[in-house]
């Protein structure tokens, strides 16, 4: 069965009730329950984990190597930082998409430079939760399956 790895990056724990009037009032574990649903649809398998810290991301992503088809992140703020973060994407050789909840290009100057984005095949960023769901469609379609759509 098709295995897709998750990651949340620091402070996505928070939402719902962080800066709401930036992130929106959608809790992560409701972001899972769309993803998960999403998933189950497509037959796909998919496993969610959070994390705050870079060297703890860094570790799942190199656990997913031979066990996950794909990655779907949200770096948070370690997408415009972690160099780290980008190499270890390009050491597992797994297909990743990386997800935003806001227009990074709109925000402060310091977001608008992705520097995981190298090493994955695409991004979906400012759709607010739904970047979530339209990133695991774009992935599933990269590894040729058919993505679920609502109704």
């Amino acid at each position: 069965m098709t295995r897709i790895l998750v990651i949340h990056g620091p402070n996505l724990n928070l939402l719902g009730t962080r800066e709401p009037q930036i992130y929106g009032t959608t809790t992560l574990a409701e972001i899972d329950a769309a993803l998960s649903a999403q998933a189950a649809a497509a037959g796909v398998e998919l496993e969610s984990v959070q994390s705050n810290g870079e060297g703890e991301i860094i570790g799942h992503i190199q656990k997913a190597r031979g066990r996950c088809q794909g990655i779907l992140m949200n770096a948070g703020a370690y997408s415009h930082s972690s160099y780290a973060i980008r190499d270890a994407l390009d050491a597992v050789g797994l297909p990743a998409v990386e997800v935003h909840l806001t227009n990074v290009h709109r925000r402060e100057e310091f977001r608008h430079k992705l520097v995981t984005a190298g090493a994955t095949v695409g991004q979906v960023l400012g759709f607010g939760p739904a970047s979530y769901t339209l990133g695991l469609d774009a992935l599933l379609g990269n590894l040729g399956i058919k993505p679920w759509r609502r109704g």
